[in-house]
């Protein structure tokens, strides 16, 4: 039985009512925190300094030029070219009798000026050896699946490789903006032994990353990752320190459960909120470093910064190495291609849309591809014991 809305419609009446009630406290909190960015009487120095010894339960950005600064778009360069990839994956299913997954990576590179021209691809990839199926440590012990949560980083991974890919084939003098869909952070490695970051974060992504660096010189080429409607509060946790009446900020020893803080003066305001209040289209704000545990302890030279571009009616959060960041052309063509792409693609970039339609693998391809891995196991006349519950789901009882 499909999903009933009728008894569901009085929930969401509620909710709506809730969201109204509370929206005018939203706004309050919204006024009071673009008070707080935009005050002289904010020292920067010593806000950096504060923000450094606080010991928070959130996340706080590392301030690099500014709070409220704000940046028009420079000028696009005559001819560039903008890379995309996305991708999507079929994960390993235990209810099946072969373990196995897929990664399908989409990927575009489009040149616009004097010699326009553009590539669309996609490469579906199968892994079914033991050795892309666990992530083994050093000396032997307890192995790491490659599925969920790792799957997913290790398709972000491929990723990033299939744009080194496409950025090793850019002539001298070019310039070119390689850019992915969401960030550049892999967060998720957190929760893992450290033997897995090893192998998918210091002998992977930063490879590349290091690879991607090492392409200028003759030309410019810079990479950046794209996160639409961003939910992120780290500029906002920076305004939570700087009204915290305590010296040296230390949420565990000084706001027990229970007692009222002053930094609750911008709850529930997003980063985004900010910057859609103080910057005008086209424009980008302050760079930022991230807090990242990971980021800081193992990415080194590619440590993430990130800005927030205003496109339109909403705010984007653009993130990249710090040799970009600290690289001005870079920066500035990072800025200028990526307003120019969403501008082309009606708010969104046009080659991260096109590699994302390049790349989707939708329910019915999934359906087909596990069709085609036990047919072909009938064919080869090989034993295929998928589970009953697997059979059940396919199977119409009434």
């Amino acid at each position: 039985m499909s999903l009933d809305l009728t008894k569901v419609a009085a929930q969401v009446i509620a909710m709506i009512s809730g969201l109204k009630d509370s929206r005018a406290e939203r706004e309050k909190r919204l006024k009071f925190a673009l008070e707080t960015i935009g005050s002289p009487a904010i020292d920067l120095d010593a806000l950096k300094k504060k923000c450094a010894a606080a010991k928070t339960t959130w996340l706080v950005a590392e301030l690099v030029d500014g709070l409220a600064q704000h940046y028009p778009a420079p000028p696009s360069p005559a001819d560039f070219t903008v890379m995309g990839s996305d991708g999507s994956h079929i994960d390993v299913d235990r209810h099946h009798s072969t373990r196995c997954y897929l990664i399908n990576i989409g990927s575009v590179a489009i040149t616009y000026g004097s010699r326009p021209d553009a590539s669309l691809s996609s490469s579906p990839h199968l892994y079914s050896d033991d050795k892309d199926l666990v992530i083994t440590p050093p000396g032997g012990g307890r192995e790491q699946p490659v599925e969920g949560t790792i799957l997913g980083i290790k398709r972000g991974i491929d990723e990033c490789r299939e744009l080194v890919d496409l950025a090793a084939g850019q002539p001298a003098g070019s310039n070119t903006l390689a850019l992915l869909d969401g960030t550049l952070i892999l967060w998720g490695l957190e929760a893992y032994p450290e033997f897995v970051t090893d192998v998918l974060l210091t002998n992977g992504m930063l490879k590349y990353l290091d690879t991607m660096r090492k392409f200028n010189g003759e030309r410019k080429v810079a990479l950046a990752s794209y996160i639409s409607f961003p939910r992120s509060t780290d500029v906002v946790n920076v305004l939570r320190v700087a009204i915290c009446p305590n010296d040296i900020p230390d949420c565990d020893r000084d706001c027990p459960p229970g007692k009222e803080r002053d930094c609750e003066a911008v709850a529930g305001v997003r980063d985004r909120d900010l910057f859609m209040n103080l910057l005008e289209s086209g424009e980008r704000s302050a760079l930022f470093i991230s807090p990242s545990k990971i980021v800081k302890e193992h990415y080194g030279e590619h440590r993430v910064y990130f800005f927030y571009l205003r496109v339109g009616d909403e705010i984007a959060r653009i993130e990249i190495p710090q040799w970009v960041a600290e690289n001005e052309p870079l920066l500035n063509l990072t800025h200028s291609l990526v307003l120019d792409q969403c501008q082309r693609g009606h708010g969104y970039p046009v080659v991260l849309s096109e590699a994302h339609e390049q790349a989707v693998v939708t329910g019915a391809d999934r359906e087909n591809f596990w069709e085609l891995v036990e047919s072909s196991l009938v064919e080869e006349h090989l034993p295929g014991t998928g589970s009953a519950k697997s059979l059940s789901k396919r199977t119409r009882w009434v």
